[in-house]
């Protein structure tokens, strides 16, 4: 266990209070525990390049991400959230990433999408990263009981500037009733029904209803947690280029992977 005590430069306070924030926005809150980042690419291999990198929170030495959740409760989800946010951007700014990256955030500690997202923007413009190269991601499974809530929030993220993205689609509450209140740009199928996909025809059904779902509604489709080259071409086929997992690259404690140091495995063989 850390017992280094944080240092005030770890935390980040919030903006100051006006009459239009809403409540959690406390001024000079500090949010009490210390967290950084990893980040793991999103390639695209059709062009074998990295389409993003998503922001995986991490303990302040590199710890797994439970060991910064089980601090988070009722009363810091809002400042948790908020840091999140603006550490991710800070961060991806001082390691000079250059393409997207995707942010996960806490929809249930979202009060008033147009104030909340202040933070944000205002780190984007501080650190010179640009709106357009952040997703936004939420996990389908995060516990929502009010979905067009959840689409009136990312409908807000879109007007503003950034990429959405709904994550491990198809596990979780919302499915495609999410769907019918709100077009992500993305859609991240969950690892589950991706893990072993080339070997269960149950699962290669359920994936292709999905695809052509996305394709109809021109959203964009992640395979996520794709581990073997036969997962990988089973999607190919199926025209998905944009994957993740550790085929491609493992999460990095406060480093980013470019496309050139990913070991891109070899094209199927043809008949």
């Amino acid at each position: 266990m850390n017992t280094n005590q944080p240092q005030p430069s770890d935390f980040i306070p919030l903006a100051s209070e006006s009459p239009d924030d809403c409540r959690g926005c406390g001024a000079g809150d500090r949010l009490g525990f210390q967290f950084d980042y990893a980040y793991q690419p999103i390639v695209d291999v059709g062009n074998r390049s990295v389409f993003a990198h998503e922001a995986l929170v991490r303990g302040p030495q590199g710890e797994g991400a439970m060991s910064v959740l089980a601090q988070v409760n009722e009363a810091n989800r809002y400042r948790f959230d908020q840091a999140c946010r603006v550490k991710a951007i800070k961060t991806a700014a001082q390691l000079g990433v250059a393409e997207r990256i995707s942010i996960n955030f806490l929809p249930n500690a979202v009060y008033k999408p147009e104030v909340c997202i202040r933070t944000t923007l205002e780190a984007a413009r501080t650190h010179g990263f640009p709106t357009e190269r952040i997703i936004f991601e939420v996990t389908e499974g995060e516990r929502v009981e009010d979905g067009p809530w959840l689409a009136s929030i990312l409908r807000e993220y879109q007007r503003c500037g950034f990429l959405t993205a709904i994550d491990d689609f198809g596990a979780g509450y919302a499915g495609l009733t999410l769907l019918a209140d709100f077009k992500p740009d993305i859609i991240k199928l969950d690892m589950a029904l991706v893990r072993g996909v080339d070997a269960s025809t149950s699962r290669q059904a359920i994936a292709r209803g999905m695809v052509r779902i996305c394709q109809e509604l021109d959203i964009q489709v992640v395979a996520e947690g794709v581990e073997t080259a036969s997962e990988r071409d089973f999607f190919l086929v199926e025209g998905v280029t944009l994957m993740q997992g550790y085929l491609f690259g493992r999460p990095m404690f406060r480093a980013h992977v470019t496309a050139d140091a990913i070991g891109w495995p070899a094209a199927p063989a043809s008949d």
